[in-house]
C-alpha cells in the first residue's frame, strides 16, 4: 500500500512537472508570437512611412526644379538641382538625386518612320565604338523599334522571325520601347552592355517630338558622340568653357576653339536648356527603406514611376 502511494506521488510529481513545462512553453510561444506580430506591425508601419516619404521626395524634387529653372533659357550643372539633397529628422532620412535626362542620347528613334536613319543614329554608333560594342548592335535596335511593314532586315539586325526561335519566344516591339531595360530583349544586348550604355541613353525625348541634347549638362562621352570631329580633348574644352560660363544659346558653342564649323552641323540636335529629368528619392525609416524613381518633365508631367 505504501509503495503504491509512493508511486502515485511520483507520478503526480512528474505529471505536474510536465504540465508546468508545457505551460511555460505555451507562454514563451505566446510572448514570441506577440513580439513577432508587434515587429511585423511596426515594420509595416515603418515601410508605409518610408514609402510616403520617398513619394514626397519626388514631389519636392519637381518643386525644386520648377522654382529654380522654370522659364529660364538655359540649364546647367551649376544649378541647385544638380547637387543631391539630404534631409533628416526624427522620422527618418531622405536623399533626393536629380539627373538630367536631356543630357542623354535619345535611343527610341534610331530610324524614322520612312526608314531613313534618325538624327541620333550616328551618335549612337559613335558611342558604341567608344564603348567597344559590336557594330551590329544598332541595326538590331533599329529593327526592334521600327514599325515598318513589311519589316526591313538590316544587316546584323533581327526581326520577329529571329526572336520566335528563342526560348521563350517573343516578338519584336516594332514601336517605341517602354523602358530602357527592354534593350536586353534586343539581339546582342546583354545586361552587361546595358549597364555600360545606361548612363548615356534615354527613351524619352527632351521635348515632345523634338529630342535634343543639352550641351550644358551632357557628359564627355555624349559630347564626343555628337560629331566625328569631337575627340576627348575637344569635349573637355567644351566642358571647361561651360563650367566657367554656361552656354546661353547653341550658337555660343562655336566660340570653343575647334568647334567653329562643327557647331553649325549640330543645329537641331542640341540645346542649352532641359525639360526632362530623372528624380530618385531614397527614404529610410528605422529598418525600412524605399526608393521611388520617376522621370518627369519640367511642366510636372510624370512619364515613368517605379517604387522598390
Amino acid at each position: 500500500m505504501i509503495g503504491r502511494v509512493k508511486n502515485e506521488s511520483g507520478f503526480a510529481l512528474i505529471l505536474t512537472l510536465v504540465v508546468t513545462a508545457l505551460m511555460v512553453a505555451i507562454v514563451v510561444e505566446m510572448i514570441h508570437q506577440v513580439y513577432v506580430d508587434t515587429s511585423l506591425s511596426r515594420g509595416f508601419r515603418d515601410g508605409q512611412q518610408a514609402s510616403i516619404l520617398a513619394e514626397s521626395g519626388v514631389t519636392g524634387g519637381c518643386k525644386l526644379l520648377q522654382t529654380t529653372i522654370y522659364g529660364r533659357d538655359y540649364t546647367t550643372l551649376n544649378d541647385l538641382w544638380a547637387t543631391p539633397l539630404k534631409l533628416e529628422d526624427e522620422i527618418g532620412t531622405l536623399v533626393i538625386t536629380i539627373i538630367d535626362e536631356s543630357a542623354k542620347i535619345y535611343v527610341n528613334e534610331p530610324v524614322l518612320s520612312n526608314g531613313v536613319d534618325g538624327p541620333f543614329l550616328p551618335a549612337l554608333k559613335r558611342l558604341g565604338t567608344r564603348l567597344k560594342l559590336p557594330e551590329d548592335l544598332w541595326a538590331a535596335v533599329a529593327d526592334w523599334v521600327d514599325d515598318e511593314n513589311p519589316p526591313t532586315n538590316r544587316s546584323g539586325g533581327a526581326e520577329t522571325p529571329y526572336y520566335r526561335t528563342l526560348k521563350p519566344a517573343y516578338s519584336a516591339r516594332n514601336g517605341k520601347m517602354a523602358t530602357l531595360t527592354e534593350l536586353t530583349l534586343v539581339k546582342g544586348v546583354t545586361p552587361e552592355i546595358l549597364g555600360r550604355l545606361r548612363p548615356y541613353l534615354t527613351i524619352f525625348p527632351d521635348q515632345v517630338n523634338s529630342p535634343r541634347i543639352n550641351i550644358n549638362t551632357a557628359s564627355k562621352e555624349v559630347l564626343s558622340s555628337l560629331d566625328a570631329g569631337i575627340d576627348d580633348s575637344l569635349a573637355e574644352r567644351i566642358i571647361e568653357k561651360r563650367r566657367l560660363t554656361p552656354f546661353k544659346s547653341t550658337g555660343e558653342l562655336s566660340q570653343v576653339p575647334g568647334m567653329e564649323t562643327i557647331a553649325t552641323g549640330l543645329v537641331g540636335r542640341i540645346s542649352v536648356n532641359s525639360h526632362l529629368f530623372r528624380i530618385t528619392s531614397v527614404s529610410r525609416v528605422k529598418e525600412s527603406a524605399r526608393t521611388v524613381e520617376a522621370v518627369v518633365r519640367l511642366s510636372g508631367e510624370v512619364l515613368s514611376w517605379q517604387e522598390y
